[in-house]
């Protein structure tokens, strides 16, 4: 009998061992499927609070002066000016735009979208990526206007004078 209780516990602590093991997997970034699975997040510039406005049904991706993650429908959900800023989460330049981008004020008819240079190469070709901190403003059917390489200038300021 002792030797069943002792089986029973040590079966309980392997199932409630595998759960916290798969919700510690659940939580952490699979960058190939994050990308195009996630729902894009919003982070509104301080003076903007674009979520106060939503309609029902309306994702944060559809609200300018925001900065969002990419998705494969964030460019026809989302009006006003698109920047793509190809950002890797290895690059420093990449971190320090960001920042500057989250702590900035993004003007209302702008949205800024997060791609992840390391598994977007198709955007990366399409619009001739070849370096991460690249910003492509691209109009309304995601064709290419204009591009800016702010490797060596990662900051809004130098993002709004080339592109805006």
């Amino acid at each position: 009998m002792n030797m069943s209780k002792t089986a029973l516990v040590g079966i309980i602590v392997l199932i409630a061992g595998a759960g916290v093991v798969a919700a510690q997997l659940a939580k952490s970034d699979t960058r190939d499927s994050a990308v195009e699975t996630s729902s894009a997040t919003a982070t509104p510039s301080p003076s903007a609070t674009p979520t106060a406005s939503l309609a029902a049904g309306e994702t944060p991706a559809a609200i300018p002066g925001s900065y969002v993650d990419y998705k494969s429908d964030i460019l026809a959900t989302t009006t006003g000016t698109r920047i793509l800023f190809f950002h890797a989460p290895w690059c420093p330049q990449c971190r320090k735009l960001e920042s500057d981008i989250k702590a900035s004020t993004i003007p209302n008819d702008v949205t800024i979208i997060k791609v992840d240079y390391d598994s977007n190469q198709d955007l990366k070709k399409k619009y001739g990526v070849t370096l991460q901190t690249t910003l492509v403003k691209v109009d309304a059917n995601g064709e290419l206007v204009e591009k800016f390489v702010a490797y060596d200038d990662p900051s809004f300021t130098k993002v709004q004078a080339e592109l805006l």
